[in-house]
């Protein structure tokens, strides 16, 4: 089985992530955590956004005047994305690839000094190698910024809601077409791989330490504000981290490997 490609739910994609308090609550950890990054750099990076979708994530980079490579899979999501780019007036700053993000050293003149790859690990066949060829992307000194979809977090959704068969079988996906990613990944396998590779985690943060557990499902929109809050305040202490329904890494690599 191929590397997910989103050309037939391009529309329910894009709802579940931006049209939805988990994916506004996804998106303003996530902001928190790349706000908190920016704040320490110079004024221009080169941005690779790598299974960059829509482009929404882009385009915020494209706006603060940085450069911006989005790659996809998805003929449909290059083509929202570079419409989205237009309507913000950044299509100067964006260039768009239709590519796997395990193939785009071959697109790019220089490595980048920061490559977005949110939500997309969990999607490949093989997570290790696509965070090999990353490496390859990023100049020494780069930064990656990791979002990828936890596993723990699935397996306490599942006995939150009494889904104790789903759990006991292994928690297999059993339908393709669906937002529910084809591999969850278990956090300290994917640090090692980190590791391993030879990047320096500097940072980990829960995305939707809470959210996804709450009984009632109305407190997620009528509460959302003192939700944000209680998310924000305590989505980088463990055991939350570790609890999160995706978890945020960001990761450096060196100057030298001596």
């Amino acid at each position: 089985m191929g590397d997910r490609n989103f050309d037939d739910i391009a529309e329910k994609f894009s709802h579940n992530i931006y049209g939805t308090t988990k994916g506004q609550l996804r998106q303003a950890i996530l902001w928190l955590d790349l706000d908190a990054f920016l704040a320490t750099q110079p004024a221009t990076l080169k941005v690779l956004d790598a299974g960059g979708g829509e482009g929404q994530t882009a385009t915020r980079f494209a706006e603060r005047g940085h450069e911006v490579v989005l790659c996809d899979v998805s003929a449909e999501m290059i083509a929202r994305a570079k419409m989205l780019a237009q309507e913000k007036g950044v299509s100067d700053n964006m260039h768009f690839v239709q590519s796997a993000a395990q193939d785009m050293a071959q697109h790019l003149e220089s490595p980048v000094d920061l490559i977005l790859f949110h939500a997309v690990l969990e999607w490949v066949t093989d997570p290790q190698a696509v965070l090999k060829a990353l490496w390859d992307c990023l100049r020494p000194g780069g930064t990656l910024s990791l979002m990828f979809y936890n596993a723990n977090g699935l397996l306490m959704r599942n006995m939150f809601v009494g889904n104790f068969e789903y759990v006991l079988q292994g928690m297999k996906k059993n339908k393709r077409k669906t937002l529910s990613p084809d591999n969850p990944l278990q956090p300290e396998q994917v640090y090692h791989w980190l590791e391993q590779i030879g990047w320096q985690i500097t940072g980990k943060t829960g995305v939707r330490v809470f959210h996804d557990y709450l009984r009632d499902k109305h407190k997620q929109r009528d509460g959302f504000d003192d939700l944000l809050t209680l998310e924000t305040r305590y989505c980088r202490q463990e055991p939350f981290i570790s609890l999160g329904r995706y978890i945020h890494v960001t990761a450096f690599k060196p100057q030298s490997q001596g």
